[in-house]
């Protein structure tokens, strides 16, 4: 009986975590689902960094796929306060500038 007990203030603990994390992702004016994106977004940054380092190297499909992940991860970026990104700005930023030189080539190539 005891045990039940625990588990279920264990239970109740979790749920009012998750509640209160989400309240404050609201006062914070943001969408849980937006946040979410956000989170994934960020990890998919990390992955075009290593690719804008040697983006002169890519085929013309990798540079496609890398500019379309690349807006992905804008657009997740635009929708969560630069407070929360600010230490991700320098990937940010080299992600960005790779993502300007590939659409100038781009365009040029056309």
């Amino acid at each position: 009986m005891e045990l039940m007990m625990i588990i279920y203030i264990l239970i109740f603990i979790i749920f009012a975590l998750i509640a209160y994390s989400i309240l404050q992702l609201r006062l914070a004016g943001l969408k849980v689902r937006d946040f979410w994106s956000f989170i994934q977004a960020n990890q998919m940054l990390d992955k075009l960094y290593a690719f804008s380092k040697r983006y002169e190297k890519m085929s013309s499909q990798e540079q496609i796929i890398f500019l379309m992940e690349a807006e992905k991860v804008f657009d997740a970026f635009d929708k969560v306060p630069k407070i929360i990104w600010e230490e991700e700005y320098e990937k940010y930023s080299d992600v960005l500038n790779t993502y300007k030189d590939l659409k100038v080539i781009r365009w040029a190539q056309n």
